[in-house]
């Protein structure tokens, strides 16, 4: 496997562990509807968290939320949209990034909620 596809599983691996430390509940990982995948659906009282997970070795490039482009939040938009309508959910719906970049003694981890109306 390339380093980059582990990374970036270990990014979604502490940022599962990061939303378990704060209550969250993990109901999907790696949810696929058509061309879109959620890394995380989360529930947190009465709140879908929608979480994209950015992990990068190094913020050289730019910071990892800055790597979410318009296509990939439409598709996740949809995919959502088909998620809450077949799984019949009442809740409300927010879009969170999770950016993670490896520092030397281990991973900085951000939580921007609400991510996609900062950009």
């Amino acid at each position: 496997m390339a380093n980059h596809n582990e990374l970036g599983k270990k990014g979604e691996q502490l940022a599962v562990n990061f939303l378990l430390e704060k209550k969250y509940d993990i109901l999907e990982r790696n949810y696929r509807f058509n061309k879109a995948e959620v890394d995380i659906i989360a529930q947190h009282n009465n709140t879908l968290a929608i979480i994209e997970v950015k992990t990068r070795s190094t913020n050289n490039f730019g910071n990892p939320e800055e790597f979410v482009k318009p296509k990939q939040i439409q598709r996740l938009v949809k995919a959502v949209d088909e998620y809450v309508n077949a799984n019949n959910l009442n809740l409300e719906v927010r879009f969170d990034i999770i950016a993670i970049v490896k520092e030397k003694s281990g991973f900085n981890i951000e939580h921007i909620k609400d991510a996609f109306y900062h950009f």
